[in-house]
């Protein structure tokens, strides 16, 4: 009997500390309805994209949000469900035994195509990459007619950061390697001729060309660190370095120790813009250990929780919170913007709002603009990714939400959804 009270006490007192830390999360892809009125200005001149989840959405100004779907996803998925469905009743049979005396995996090749990194090329077209376990495809899409050209797909290829040369004849983007490396390459619009241009032991990445320049590159970069076996240790702080595609040669551009700089776009004007942020050194020390000793009661009590809930879930149909509880979603507790985890719900519940979308990222994270004499001012604070146009109109995400910037400096929003990973806009024509 006292150990079903003690064991009630245990189960109450976590659901009350469940609650007083969690908030409402909307579902991870989720685009909500552009709002009726923004926070102010008219609808932006352009069309905005942005990557949420492994999917890809665009939006033109104040309008409807579509998802692009590419036919060469959804038909290789079909082909996958069709084989699964074939050889289902193989599964834990005889008959699924491979020549190595294991089980064969059929729900190895049902894994989700996910796109990693888009842009605009010209007036509703898209070039987009996309892989799954072991492929990974460059795809042009044209948004009115859903057709869909495969430019370039090879076995364990990862491309990401996309953007095109002012000519637009060729693509720049960071091509990834193994041990978590990654360079930039470049390869022309048709997706032939892909050629690595820097190396090292080094994360580089988010290339931007400078307009009117055909041969030079701004790009992020920072060293690995690795411990005596060769594992990854840690990761130095993020500068700005400058390529020269036709040489080769690297020349830095901007470099704190006390900040990461990320995401370098260059305006029509020559400005460079990016997003600042402190940079955090991995440590561990006497005073983790001591949060880490503090906390590990609830921790421990959160975890009983969640198990008990598991069961209540699957017996009851019920979670131990109420059937009309708050909804939650368990992705989005630690999740991954620019290469910091970011615990979404203290984010939600700590950092500012703007235009009364909560931010997932701090408000340390602030994009700035850098003349070519030097001189800086901040654009705007709780930067996630942003994206500039040829025309030269800024648009920026917090994580939740897409802001469009104008000449006076004030955000109107465009659109809401979480997990925003990467933006991207372009000029629309006026009819």
């Amino acid at each position: 009997m006292h150990v079903l009270i003690i064991l009630g006490i245990v189960v109450l007192l976590v659901v009350l500390f469940y609650k007083s830390t969690n908030q409402y999360v909307q579902p991870a892809g989720v685009q909500n309805p552009a709002p009726a009125q923004a926070m102010g200005g008219n609808a932006p001149p352009v069309q905005i994209g942005w990557v949420s989840n492994g999917k890809l959405f665009v939006q033109g100004g104040y309008g409807a949000v579509q998802e692009i779907t590419s036919p060469y996803a959804q038909q290789a998925m079909d082909r996958a469900e069709r084989s699964r469905e074939k050889n289902a009743w193989k599964k834990d049979t005889a008959f699924g035994v491979a020549a190595q005396g294991n089980y064969r995996d059929f729900e190895r090749n049902t894994d989700p195509f996910l796109i990693s990194s888009a842009l605009f090329t010209g007036e509703g077209k898209l070039l987009y990459f996309q892989a799954d376990h072991g492929m990974g495809g460059l795809f042009s899409y044209d948004i009115a007619s859903g057709h869909e050209e495969r430019l370039l797909h090879r076995q364990q290829l990862q491309l990401d950061d996309l953007c095109l040369s002012p000519s637009g004849e060729t693509i720049v983007c960071s091509l990834r390697g193994r041990g978590g490396v990654s360079h930039i390459a470049t390869l022309r619009s048709n997706g032939d001729g892909l050629r690595e241009l820097t190396g090292g032991d080094t994360i580089d990445s988010a290339p931007t060309p400078v307009p009117g320049d055909e041969s030079t590159v701004i790009y992020q970069s920072a060293a690995i660190g690795r411990d005596q076996h060769g594992g990854w240790a840690a990761t130095g702080h993020v500068t700005l370095q400058e390529l020269n595609t036709a040489t080769g040669r690297v020349t830095p551009v901007l470099e704190d120790p006390r900040y990461d700089f990320l995401s370098p776009r260059v305006a029509p004007d020559g400005a460079l813009f990016f997003i600042r942020r402190p940079y955090e050194p991995p440590q561990y020390n006497a005073g983790n250990v001591v949060l880490d000793t503090l906390f590990f009661p609830f921790r421990l009590l959160r975890a009983v929780f969640h198990y008990l809930n598991f069961f209540s879930l699957m017996y009851s149909r019920k979670p131990l919170t109420g059937a009309s509880g708050i909804p939650t979603q368990a992705d989005m507790k630690d999740i991954v913007l620019q290469g910091k985890r970011i615990d979404a719900e203290r984010a939600l519940r700590k950092e500012a709002s703007i235009g009364g979308i909560p931010s997932l990222v701090p408000s340390s994270w602030q994009l700035v603009r850098r003349t070519r004499s030097g001189g800086e001012s901040v654009v705007a604070s709780n930067v996630s990714s942003f994206d500039i146009t040829p025309n030269g109109t800024i648009v920026y995400s917090n994580g939740r939400g897409r802001f469009a910037l104008d000449a006076q400096g004030r955000s109107s929003l465009v659109s809401q959804g979480d997990l925003v990973g990467a933006v991207l806009v372009q000029d629309r024509a006026i009819a």
